[in-house]
């Protein structure tokens, strides 16, 4: 089996603003396995908040490659890269394009081939407004007022005034909020009443991972995700009592298998489910719409982010984001 692993760069539609920064590109790393005249592709997204690097991510789909190159057909059938490589962006590109691969080398999709995968269906998607000016968010929530579900970044001073303008642009869409770890405990108290008055349905991640212990002690009158406070399996028991949902990415899982038995762990567990993404393109997000399957909430809205994207890229319509055609992925 070859691997490769190239960095890509697609332009975003606008700059895009959490608390932590903006970016008008999404840097990511494609994947390809090229394995038996059959080839399968995964993309992750390095994050620095994770301490990774396009170059550091790189080395380790390089070093995982060498073990990789004289593997017989029986160890790949057998292979979990979970034995091998850590949680993260580096594991996450090769997991999906093993899956890729495995799907196109047999000539059947992914959920024929896994009885515990539903159907895929299209599904409702978030569409993310990022940080910026109240009057700013409010002329976007305006613009993107017809689509069902907004997802509003937040995390610094004004962030009311900001939620009473995105709230007067898009007065009857469904909301949810996303602090980035960018809210004290006494700003989450404060600020929850109004969010409940907004009809905010859930608020993602209000402070820092680590730093969220506090979360148990105090009142959560709406629904609390982890995000950053949650990447795998392992996570689930430090999450006990102060979230109400986890955020399920493949760039934090590690991949789609991960992923997958997060989804499982975590509901048997009684944790809502959410599914959300990185920017980054279709090929990322195509993976994740198989996770997506019944979660509450999906925000795998990063393709409509993009200016440009993969050829064929993941349709989206009323109905939501759809199933990824083989070519794609899968």
């Amino acid at each position: 089996m070859q691997v490769a692993a190239t960095p890509e760069r697609f332009r975003l539609a606008e700059t895009f603003t959490i608390s932590r920064g903006s970016r008008d590109v999404a840097e990511v790393l494609t994947v390809e396995v090229d394995w038996q005249d059959t080839k399968g592709r995964g993309e992750c997204v390095p994050y620095a908040r994770y301490g990774e690097t396009m170059e550091s991510v790189s080395a380790e789909i390089t070093s995982i490659a060498r073990m990789l190159e004289n593997m017989s057909r029986a160890d790949a059938d057998n292979l979990d890269l979970r034995d091998h490589m850590r949680p993260g962006a580096a594991r996450n590109a090769l997991d999906c394009a093993i899956w890729d691969w495995w799907a196109k080398s047999t000539g059947r999709r992914i959920w024929q081939m896994v009885p515990a995968l539903p159907t895929p269906k299209p599904i409702t998607t978030a569409y993310t407004l990022s940080l910026g000016t109240p009057e700013n968010m409010r002329a976007n929530a305006e613009k993107y007022a017809h689509r069902p579900l907004l997802k509003i970044k937040l995390g610094g001073e004004g962030d009311m005034a900001r939620l009473e303008a995105v709230r007067a642009g898009a007065p009857k869409t469904d909301i949810i909020v996303d602090a980035n770890e960018g809210w004290t405990a006494d700003v989450y108290s404060e600020l929850a009443p109004h969010l409940m008055r907004l009809g905010v349905l859930l608020v993602e991640q209000p402070l820092p991972a680590g730093d969220d212990d506090i979360l148990a002690e105090i009142e959560r009158p709406l629904p609390v995700c982890a995000d950053e406070s949650c990447h795998d399996r392992s996570s689930l028991p430090s999450l006990k009592g102060k979230y109400d949902v986890v955020n399920i990415k493949l760039d934090k899982t590690g991949g789609l298998s991960e992923a997958l038995d997060l989804h499982v762990a975590a509901l048997a567990e009684g944790y809502g489910i959410m599914v959300g993404c990185m920017v980054g393109t279709s090929l990322a997000m195509a993976p994740a719409t198989l996770v997506a399957q019944g979660a509450a909430f999906v925000d795998l809205d990063g393709p409509l982010l993009l200016a440009e994207d993969r050829d064929p890229p993941l349709h989206y319509d009323v109905d939501g984001v759809h199933p990824p055609v083989a070519e794609l992925w899968g």
